[in-house]
């Protein structure tokens, strides 16, 4: 009896043990290897932050980085770019508003390449640089990365540069660029915040486009598709306490030609010119307000906020003809166009971030100045 008693508990004891062993395993979680010291960055090399598996070139993310995508890009003389976040375990992004900047923790880290393909003579794919932005204590810090010729590492740099190149686009173009990689202080124009509190008056810098109403549409992760505010919820990167935007405070692709043109347009508004044009940015003293949801205002608000009719200011050292941000029916007559549509440094805009001319941008701009017929 003794015997068939001591088979029987040991067993037992092995079926334990081996279910405890699985329940383990399945419950295994990867340890990022991602590494960001708040008392030592930024760091002198891209890859000191370990953000990259592999050959760092490939831009293939460890365990933690997401890929991510807003409905519309900020044009950078046709750049190509890829987007990755990083937070810390155990931290989580907070939902302020559909058209406010996400709330990410603090030790979170935003990583965007800017790349082209087709480089000539070759054809060759050649990454130009790789923004970090690092959210510590006392806010958001820059670090800009230039790649080496190799494309085996990207160095610390935060004087900007240029870097002149030609490329062949989707069309088979040969198209030539002196590409302008910023400077601190031009970082620190595009990404401002001004403050004023008990009448002290405060800057600091936030990132632009990780908007709930810029991520709410669905991406493909390789293994899956996905709304990325979703996605953010399930992996623990964003609180599940608000609910994803409407269709109508949605930011839509300004590409998309089904989509209806003033919606392409203020989508486009959005993400090139809001991070200046909206209170407490850095051209706040301007009237415009490009925001999705302050160009989308009933009663012709969203119009005005656009510009129409919106007289302009300082035109002294422009043609009279421009004295309104927006002509109805008449793009050489407006200012907005004037701007876009120009490569002279003291007049276009935005102030930073392209040296050529967008045309596809242009284009879309002055198609919807020519549908509008009078004043809001």
């Amino acid at each position: 009896m003794k015997k068939y008693y001591l088979l029987s508990f040991t067993i037992f004891l092995l079926f334990t043990v081996f279910n405890s062993c699985s329940d383990q395993e399945n419950a295994y979680i990867a340890v990022s290897p991602v590494v960001v010291d708040l008392t030592k960055v930024p760091y002198p090399k891209l890859s000191d932050y370990k953000f990259f598996e592999g050959d760092i070139k490939n831009q293939t993310p460890s365990s933690n980085v997401i890929p991510y995508e807003p409905a519309s890009s900020l044009f950078s003389d046709y750049a190509h770019k890829k987007r990755f976040v990083w937070m810390p375990q155990g931290t989580k992004a907070s939902f302020i508003a559909d058209d406010q900047i996400l709330e990410l923790p603090i030790g979170a880290a935003l990583i965007k390449t800017f790349y082209y393909n087709n480089v000539q003579p070759n054809n060759t794919m050649r990454i130009i640089e790789t923004r970090v932005m690092i959210r510590k204590e006392t806010g958001w810090i820059f670090a800009d990365y230039v790649w080496n010729t190799e494309q085996t590492e990207a160095y610390l740099d935060l004087n900007g540069s240029n870097v002149a190149l030609s490329w062949k686009d989707e069309n088979n173009i040969i198209k030539n660029v002196n590409y302008r990689i910023p400077n601190e202080v031009q970082c620190n124009v595009c990404h401002k915040y001004k403050e004023t509190i008990n009448n002290v008056y405060f800057e600091k810098h936030e990132p632009i486009g990780i908007k709930t109403q810029n991520l709410n549409f669905n991406y493909n992760y390789g293994t899956e598709t996905k709304n990325q505010l979703s996605k953010w919820i399930e992996i623990g990167y964003l609180e599940n306490n608000f609910n994803l935007p409407s269709t109508s405070n949605t930011v839509i692709d300004y590409n998309d030609t089904s989509k209806p043109l003033e919606q392409r347009v203020r989508s486009y508004l959005d993400i090139n010119c809001s991070h200046c044009h909206y209170t407490n940015g850095h051209c706040d003293y301007r009237p415009m307000r490009f925001t999705y949801t302050e160009t989308g205002l009933p009663n012709g608000l969203g119009l005005t906020n656009m510009g129409v009719c919106v007289d302009t200011q300082d035109i002294q050292d422009f043609p009279a003809a421009l004295s309104k941000i927006i002509t109805p029916g008449n793009p050489d007559r407006s200012m907005l166009f004037y701007r876009l549509n120009t490569e002279n440094e003291n007049y276009r805009m935005p102030l930073h971030g392209r040296t050529i001319i967008h045309q596809e941008g242009v284009q879309l701009i002055s198609d919807w100045i020519s549908t509008l017929q009078t004043c809001p």
